[in-house]
C-alpha cells in the first residue's frame, strides 16, 4: 500500500556506480519518494539495478501513480460535492414537499435523486427520511411508523364567548309571559283569598243588605221585579230593586250629568249593574273621581241625585252603600264584590238601554223589554 503525498511533481534521477567502478545505472533511493510516492521496499532481484530501463519504468510507475492517486482524490472530492449538493436538494425537496406528497412517498425516491445518485458512481447515497406527520411504511421522523404509534396530538380548547343576544331574548319573552299570566290570573286568586263574593259583602262596613231575609233591613220588595210603567214608589232612597220600567237604562259605563228616573235604573240592577248616585252639590274633584270608576266598565253608571241624605251612595240589586268621601276605599269593595254577582238575570245585556237623561219622569213604553 502506498501513501501519497499530493505532490504531483517527479524527483531527478540519481545516479550510482556500481562497486567495480563501472558505467551507472538510472535507479532511485528506497527511502526517497518517487513522484510523490512513498514505494514499498521489495526484495530486489540480482542484477536488477543493472536493467536496461529500470529506472524509467520506475519513474513512469511513480508518475502514473500519482496522476493515478490525485484523479482518484479529484474524483472523491467531487464525489463528495455532488453527494452534498444531492443531499441538500433532497432535503429541501423533502422539506418543500411535506405536507403534499402521500405516506408512500417516504418509501419512493424522487426521480431526480436515483439519476443524480446513478449519474455518479461512489456517492454517498444520503438517507432522507420523509418529515410527514404520521410517517409512511417505515415511519417519519415525528411520529414513527406503524410500530412506534402516532405522537399524541394535545387538544387545543378554543374558548367561545357566549351569545347573549338569543338567551336575554328567551328570558325577556318568559317575563313578559308570566306577567300576562299575571295580570289574568290575580284577580281570581285575590278573589279566592277574599272568600266568596258573598263573604265579601259580609266583610264591608256600613253596607246596608235588603234581600236577605237574616239582616234586619230585610226588604220583602225587592225579592221580585216585575216590569210596570209610569211612576213608581220605592220604600228606599236611591231604590236598590223591586217593581220597575221595562226599559233599563244604558249601563256601558255611562256617566250621565242629569238626573235619569229611578224606574230604569232599577231595571239596570236586575241585569247586575252597580249605580253609582252623588248630590249635585259635590265637589268636582270628587265627581270626577266617581267617573273614573265608571267610565268605559261594563255594568256601570252614574247620575246625580237629588235630595239624597249622604253625599255619595252606592246601589246593586239589594244592596247599598252610602259614604261621605269619594277617597273611601269601601266604594271598590262594593263595585268588586257586587257588580254582575247580584244580578237577578244572570247574562243579561247592559247595551241597547235608554241613553238619554230623562229626569225624574220615566219614558213610558209599555211594558217593553225583559
Amino acid at each position: 500500500m502506498s501513501i501519497s503525498t499530493g505532490d504531483s511533481r517527479p524527483s531527478a534521477p540519481k545516479k550510482s556506480t556500481t562497486a567495480a567502478g563501472g558505467a551507472s545505472a538510472d535507479t532511485t533511493s528506497a527511502d526517497e519518494p518517487v513522484g510523490g510516492v512513498l514505494p514499498v521496499k521489495k526484495a530486489t532481484r540480482a542484477g536488477a539495478a543493472g536493467r536496461p530501463g529500470a529506472s524509467g519504468r520506475a519513474g513512469a510507475n511513480g508518475k502514473n501513480r500519482t496522476n493515478a492517486a490525485g484523479a482518484t482524490a479529484a474524483k472523491a472530492n467531487g464525489a463528495a460535492q455532488d453527494s452534498s449538493e444531492d443531499s441538500m436538494a433532497s432535503s429541501e425537496k423533502s422539506t418543500t414537499t411535506t405536507t403534499a406528497v402521500k405516506s408512500t412517498s417516504a418509501a419512493k425516491p424522487t426521480s431526480s435523486a436515483k439519476s443524480a445518485t446513478t449519474a455518479k458512481p461512489g456517492a454517498a447515497k444520503p438517507k432522507v427520511q420523509s418529515a410527514l406527520v404520521g410517517g409512511g411504511k417505515r415511519g417519519s421522523a415525528l411520529g414513527g411508523g406503524k410500530k412506534g404509534g402516532r405522537r399524541p396530538v394535545t387538544p387545543v380548547r378554543v374558548t367561545q364567548s357566549r351569545n347573549w343576544g338569543p338567551i336575554l331574548l328567551y328570558v325577556a319573552t318568559g317575563l313578559v309571559a308570566l306577567a300576562i299570566i299575571g295580570v289574568s290570573v290575580w284577580p281570581l286568586i285575590e278573589n279566592w283569598r277574599k272568600g266568596t263574593w258573598q263573604e265579601q259583602v259580609a266583610a264591608i262596613p256600613g253596607l246596608i243588605n235588603y234581600i236577605d231575609p237574616s239582616s234586619p233591613s230585610f226588604d220583602q220588595t225587592v225579592t221580585t221585579g216585575p216590569h210596570q210603567s209610569g211612576d213608581l214608589t220605592y220604600p228606599m232612597s236611591p231604590p236598590v230593586g223591586g217593581p220597575h220600567n221595562g226599559y233599563w237604562q244604558n249601563c256601558m259605563g255611562d256617566v250621565y250629568t242629569a238626573e235619569i228616573a229611578e224606574e230604569h235604573a232599577v231595571h239596570s240592577l236586575e241585569h247586575g249593574a252597580v249605580w253609582i248616585t252623588y248630590r249635585p252639590d259635590l265637589p268636582q274633584d270628587q265627581i270626577d273621581k266617581l267617573a273614573r270608576r265608571v267610565e268605559g266598565r261594563e255594568y256601570m253608571l252614574m247620575s246625580p241625585y237629588p235630595n239624597l241624605d249622604a253625599p255619595i251612595s252606592l246601589q246593586a240589586w239589594g244592596y247599598q252603600l252610602k259614604v261621605d268621601n269619594a277617597d273611601d276605599s269601601r266604594i271598590d269593595d262594593f263595585i268588586s264584590a257586587l257588580r254582575l254577582n247580584a244580578s237577578q238575570e244572570e247574562g243579561a245585556s247592559c247595551s241597547g238601554g235608554i241613553t238619554e237623561a230623562t229626569g225624574g219622569t220615566p219614558l213610558d213604553f209599555g211594558e217593553g223589554m225583559s
